[in-house]
């Protein structure tokens, strides 16, 4: 498929997309950056931790893109007494039978919002993460696919931090994005205040099928990007390891571990689904600036060094998009 004919296709779908937003703030005010973070999320196999504080309508968010997308939605709480077996399923023995039966747990859906998975023990943060990436189950002795698409948000509450299990950095390297989300605007706070004050809030119309997601998927994988683009996001990637090799002798200090090849990876999926969302067929390099914070910050872990000088992640990767050198 050549770039124009791609590009026409691109337009069709994207018609969709805008009907998928225009059907969320119907119901959700503001959150433009979460509910496309979401959707790249979504179309392109991935998975998005999103972070802010409670009252801000993640859950919200998740649930209505859920119901205009036509999926099944659930969301499990994360608690300190969660068991593995709250999640994924476990065997239920009939004595009467004399067999066991495999009762499905609640990972068996197409979109799952992970409420707080930071308060839930490793072992529990585990299970929905092997969940994740292998996009499968093991109850007993037999495997169980999960459903397709499979999409995961989970949220982490950045206050009251005591008795939380923060997620493990090689784990928590399989979200694709971290969101940072903050509280609204003033104008936008008077609007909430509206709509959900007075009247229930409506109910969002299904705007598309899950053919659909799978054929826009599908598109997004084609999506062109350019072998200077491509350079472009390994260069990123390698100055989070190297930061000396791009002029950047003084952050070197500051970090003690850069992005993984699957940050790369993900920033040029994210870069293709945005694209994708602005109604192009070709990725540009606002793109992958674009989507950068999200695909590296919850990868970047700083040094002693970096922490005792107030640096963050974003901190970091702003001066890195600064400095690397943009085709």
């Amino acid at each position: 498929m050549d770039v124009n004919e791609l590009n026409q296709k691109v337009l069709a779908e994207n018609v969709k997309v805008k009907n998928i937003i225009r059907e969320l703030h119907r119901v959700i005010v503001g959150q433009d950056e979460l509910l496309e973070r979401l959707l790249i999320g979504i179309f392109t196999h991935s998975h998005v931790l999103v972070e802010g504080v409670p009252g801000l309508a993640k859950t919200l968010a998740v649930s209505t893109l859920a119901q205009s997308l036509d999926m099944d939605f659930r969301r499990i709480q994360f608690t300190p007494d969660l068991l593995p077996a709250d999640i994924i399923g476990t065997q239920i023995y009939h004595p009467a039978q004399g067999k066991f039966s495999v009762k499905k747990g609640p990972v068996f859906a197409n979109f799952i919002l992970a409420d707080e998975i930071n308060r839930a023990p490793a072992k529990v943060q585990s299970a929905l993460l092997e969940s994740m990436q292998e996009r499968q189950v093991t109850i007993g002795d037999t495997t169980h696919m999960l459903p397709v698409p499979f999409f995961v948000m989970a949220t982490q509450n950045p206050i009251e931090q005591e008795g939380t299990y923060p997620l493990p950095e090689a784990q928590i390297d399989r979200f694709m994005m971290k969101v940072v989300i903050d509280y609204p605007g003033i104008d936008e706070e008077k609007d909430i205040i509206e709509r959900v004050g007075i009247k229930k809030l409506p109910k969002v119309d299904k705007v598309i099928t899950k053919e659909d997601v799978t054929a826009i998927q599908e598109l997004i994988e084609q999506i062109y990007i350019d072998d200077k683009i491509k350079s472009y996001c390994v260069n990123l990637a390698a100055a989070t390891r190297h930061p000396e090799n791009f002029g950047m002798e003084k952050l070197k200090a500051l970090l003690a571990w850069g992005v993984s090849p699957r940050a790369t990876l993900h920033l040029v999926y994210a870069a293709r689904a945005k694209a994708f969302i602005e109604g192009r067929g070709f990725v540009i390099p606002e793109d992958v600036k674009d989507v950068a914070k999200d695909v590296f910050r919850h990868r970047i872990i700083l040094s002693y060094e970096g922490e005792a000088e107030n640096q963050t992640p974003d901190k970091i990767i702003s001066e890195l998009l600064s400095v690397v050198e943009v085709p």
